[in-house]
């Protein structure tokens, strides 16, 4: 793949998380809103590979970082990794990488195990990664303990579940509608 178009998908990807941003958000006691960004962390990891998952991830979190209202709600600055979300967010590049990596091994010769490997891939990096820094951060930023912030962090995996699927079904469409897509083979 040629170095601009990477960079094109980078870009993009980082704006498909600004995107999903603008979905309202639903507010949870526990200071964690729900939201569709975690989606977008699945489609990069899946669609871009490791590599690029990761880079669109750090670019869009370094974005909202500096101060741009790029996370569901409006929110940005670097007050948002203060919150009890914060062991979340910091993980989306990381849960990005870790969902290409496992796309990346699993096999991927025709549509349907696209998209299996892809919904292995999203619960993997874009559900268990994730969730465990959030343990970590609702611990130590919202004071909770393991067990209130397994039991908070629950009330996610759900819908999570759900995207992970949505990711399976958008692969498979990718994978049918455009077969020469590589799913992160390439360029990693």
């Amino acid at each position: 793949m040629q170095r601009n178009q990477s960079f094109a998908l980078v870009a993009l990807f980082a704006a498909l998380m600004a995107v999903l941003g603008l979905i309202p958000k639903i507010d949870l006691p526990l200071g964690v809103p729900i939201t569709l960004q975690t989606l977008g962390v699945m489609l990069a990891g899946c669609l871009l590979g490791p590599r690029r998952a990761f880079q669109a991830l750090f670019l869009f979190m370094v974005a909202v970082a500096i101060g741009l209202p790029l996370l569901s709600g409006g929110r940005g600055g670097f007050g948002v990794f203060m919150t009890p979300a914060a062991g979340y967010l910091v993980a989306w590049p990381i849960g990005a990488f870790v969902t290409g990596l496992v796309m990346y091994t699993l096999p991927s010769g025709s549509p349907r195990q696209i998209a299996l490997s892809a919904f292995v891939a999203s619960a993997l990096g874009g559900l268990l990664v994730i969730h465990a820094s959030g343990v970590v951060g609702l611990m130590g930023i919202a004071g909770m303990s393991l067990t209130q912030a397994l039991i908070g962090t629950s009330a996610f995996v759900p819908g999570d579940l759900i995207k992970c699927v949505l990711t399976a079904v958008v692969c498979h469409t990718v994978a049918r509608g455009l077969p020469d897509w590589q799913f992160g083979k390439r360029n990693t």
